[in-house]
């Protein structure tokens, strides 16, 4: 479990690299002349150009394995930062940010399925996913606040640079401490993982685990979950409350990453039927955004908070189901996949939330999308033949 270790290390550095430049991207473009539409043309753009590379990334993590697609996207994301940190236009801001997009396609994919190849056991598998949203969410909870302090003491400029310099050594790092090898040679040849079946679940014999049972309609509740996600991302620094202080929108962030620190801690979820988790949790952020979008009398920190705590419930077990729905020697592809339905709906909730914000409430946007993506979705579908539902 070393490898495990030293991935969620990397992955921490890399998600607070990342996640920092949240409440600052927005007042940057800001300080760069450019206005609302545009600025959620730039945080879409972002996610339009990881198509290309998940696509790239669902065939060849595969067949080439990981370390040589994280190594490689965390040292190009590095150096784009540093380019970053002397633009002077918000279209040369654009540019940099689609080049990001593209080379940072292929870290999640590589990411998740090396963590996947590192058990057979589905249910250790499981454990894995919930580590790496936990790891993500601690870098989170973090990263928000510093990224606005940074700023505050450094300036945007310098800022960018610490940034780069950063993920260029992780990258360094990676290479000499992420073994794959031994890992890569033995699960690749071994279609089929080892199953011990969550609770409320068992297992029947005689049952076919392959990917081609897989029903595609189950990416349309990460499209929305991430399409919600990013016009939250994108109104944060926008809202009337919010004096467009950075460091006030980067406590807002912080407090929506402790929502999704206080789920993940909750260990004993992780045994309960992923497809359930994921429904429910679902379920409960659609509501939380109508909540918003009707502007209820609820203290928004609560909300906040509440979205949080459901997307921490979601997002591992999301990757929970996705392991049960895959052949055991086509992670990369179904990760991929996964990265693809992020991506258009990371791209979809910023720029959405640009054009119509004027005209409606962009959480109500969420809303729909969510129900839209559960009304597909809302009997969850078989993780695989061989489980059956015990929950009464």
């Amino acid at each position: 479990m070393k490898t495990a270790i030293w991935l969620y290390l990397f992955l921490f550095v890399a998600f607070f690299d990342l996640h920092a430049q949240y409440p600052i991207l927005t007042p940057f473009a800001i300080s760069l002349g450019a206005a609302p539409s545009f600025i959620g043309l730039i945080m879409g753009i972002y996610s339009i150009t990881h198509l290309p590379g998940n696509l790239i990334a669902s065939v060849y993590v595969d067949k080439l394995g990981s370390r040589l697609f994280i190594v490689g996207s965390l040292l190009l994301a590095g150096g784009i930062l540093l380019v970053q940190s002397v633009v002077t236009d918000p279209w040369q801001l654009l540019i940099l940010r689609s080049i990001a997009g593209f080379v940072l396609a292929f870290l999640s994919p590589a990411c998740l399925s090396l963590l996947a190849r590192l058990s057979s056991d589905i249910s250790q598998q499981g454990k894995l996913m919930a580590g790496n949203g936990l790891v993500h969410t601690l870098a989170s909870v973090l990263s928000p606040a510093a990224g606005a302090i940074l700023v505050a003491k450094l300036g945007f400029t310098k800022t960018f640079l610490v940034l780069g310099w950063l993920l260029i050594v992780t990258a360094i790092l990676a290479f000499f401490f992420i073994k794959e090898k031994k890992f890569a040679k033995a699960d690749m040849t071994t279609p089929i993982p080892t199953h011990h079946a969550p609770v409320g679940m068992k297992i029947l014999p005689g049952s076919d685990t392959s990917v081609k049972k897989m029903r595609w309609n189950i990416f349309l509740i990460p499209i929305g979950l991430s399409c919600s996600l990013g016009i939250l991302t994108f109104e944060l620094p926008l809202m009337a409350g919010n004096t467009g202080s950075i460091m006030t929108t980067g406590l807002l962030f912080t407090v929506l990453s402790i929502g999704s620190l206080i789920t993940l801690c909750m260990l004993f979820v992780n045994k309960y039927n992923p497809a359930v988790r994921t429904i429910l949790g679902t379920l409960a952020l659609s509501l939380l955004y109508f909540v918003l979008a009707a502007d209820l009398p609820v203290p928004f920190m609560l909300l906040l908070l509440l979205i949080g705590m459901s997307k921490g419930v979601v997002f591992p077990a999301l990757s929970h189901w996705l392991i049960q729905l895959s052949d055991g020697s086509k992670y990369g592809r179904t990760f991929s996949m996964l990265s693809i339905a992020t991506s258009i709906g990371s791209f979809l909730g910023p720029f959405l939330a640009g054009q119509v914000r004027d005209l409606i409430s962009p959480y109500f946007i969420a809303f729909v999308v969510l129900f839209i993506a559960l009304a597909f979705n809302a009997i969850p579908p078989k993780a695989k033949p061989s489980l059956s539902s015990n929950i009464s």
